[in-house]
C-alpha cells in the first residue's frame, strides 16, 4: 500500500482500476467453485454460471472502458489490457459464453437445447443489468478520480459513424470472431486463447472507433443502458440485430452455402 501511495495519482488510479478488474476476477471465480459444488440442478447450474461469466465480462469492461478514455494518448496501452483482460476471460470462462450471439450459434448448430439456450439468455440479460448498477454503487465511492456515479447514469453515445456503417461494423465484427470461435475448436486449448484474445484485440482495434466493436448484445446493454432508453431502436438494431445477423450469416456460409457449392463442383467433376 505504501509503494502505491509513493506513485502519481494518475498511476495509483490506474492501478486501482485494475486491482478492482482483478478483485473481481477472484471473486466470481470463487463464486464459480462454490456454485459448481452445491448446485446439482443442470439449469440452475447453468444459469448461475452464466450469469457469473456475464458478470465478470461486464464490470471489467466498464474499467477497460474508462481507462481507455483516460489513457487516450496511450491506445497502446488500452489494447495490451484488452488483450490480457481477454486471455483471463478465455481463462476463467470456460464453458460459459457470455454472449446471446454465442448461445444463439449454439442453439441453432443443435449443440444447445432451446430450454437450456432460453436459461443462458435470461442469465446473462438480468447479469448484464446487475453488473450496471454494482458498477455504479462502486463508482459512487469514488475510489478514484474516474470513479463518479454521473458517469454511468449518462448516455455517451459511443456510435461515431452513420448508421449503415455502424450496423454493419457491427455484423461483421461478430461473424469474424464467432467464425473463429466456430473453428478454432480443434486448436489447443492454450493457443486458441491466445488466437481469440489477439482476435478480440485486433477487432476493437478497427471498428473501436465506429461503435465500440462490442459484438455482444449483452455487453452493449449493459456499458449503455441509458442510451438504449434514449433511443431504443436505434442501439436495438446496431447492438442487438446486426451482431445476431453476423451470426446467422456466418451460419449460412459455413453450414449450408460452402458445403452446398462443395457438392455441386464435386457433382460436375464427376459428370
Amino acid at each position: 500500500m505504501s509503494a502505491l501511495l509513493g506513485l502519481r495519482p494518475e498511476v495509483q488510479d490506474t492501478c486501482t482500476s485494475l486491482g478492482l478488474m482483478l478483485l473481481v476476477v477472484l471473486l466470481m471465480g470463487l463464486a464459480r467453485v462454490i456454485a459448481r459444488q452445491q448446485l446439482h440442478r443442470p439449469m440452475a447450474h447453468a444459469f448461475v454460471l452464466e450469469f457469473l461469466a456475464t458478470f465478470q465480462l461486464c464490470c471489467c469492461t466498464h474499467e477497460l472502458q474508462l481507462l481507455s478514455e483516460k489513457e487516450t494518448a496511450h491506445p497502446t496501452w488500452t489494447l495490451t489490457l484488452i488483450y490480457f483482460f481477454s486471455l483471463v476471460h478465455g481463462l476463467t470462462l470456460v464453458g460459459t459464453a457470455s454472449n446471446p450471439c454465442g448461445v444463439l450459434m449454439q442453439m441453432i448448430l443443435g449443440g444447445m437445447s432451446p430450454e437450456t439456450g432460453a436459461m443462458r439468455l435470461l442469465a446473462q440479460l438480468v447479469s448484464a443489468l446487475c453488473s450496471r448498477y454494482c458498477v455504479s454503487a462502486l463508482w459512487s465511492l469514488s475510489l478514484t478520480k474516474y470513479h463518479f456515479i454521473e458517469r454511468s447514469l449518462a448516455c455517451k453515445n459511443p456510435i461515431h459513424t452513420d448508421m449503415s456503417k455502424a450496423i454493419i461494423t457491427e455484423a461483421i465484427c461478430s461473424f469474424i470472431f464467432h467464425s473463429a470461435l466456430l473453428h478454432f475448436q480443434e486448436v489447443r486449448t492454450k493457443l486458441r486463447i491466445h488466437l481469440l484474445a489477439a482476435l478480440i484485440t485486433f477487432l476493437a482495434y478497427a471498428g473501436g472507433s465506429l461503435t465500440g466493436a462490442l459484438f455482444n448484445p449483452a455487453l452493449a446493454l449493459s456499458l449503455h443502458y441509458p442510451c438504449f432508453d434514449e433511443s431504443f431502436y436505434q442501439f436495438f438494431v446496431v447492438y442487438w440485430l446486426a451482431p445476431s445477423l453476423g451470426v446467422l450469416l456466418m451460419i449460412l456460409m459455413f453450414s449450408f452455402f460452402l458445403p452446398w457449392l462443395h457438392n455441386n463442383q464435386m457433382t460436375n467433376k464427376k459428370e
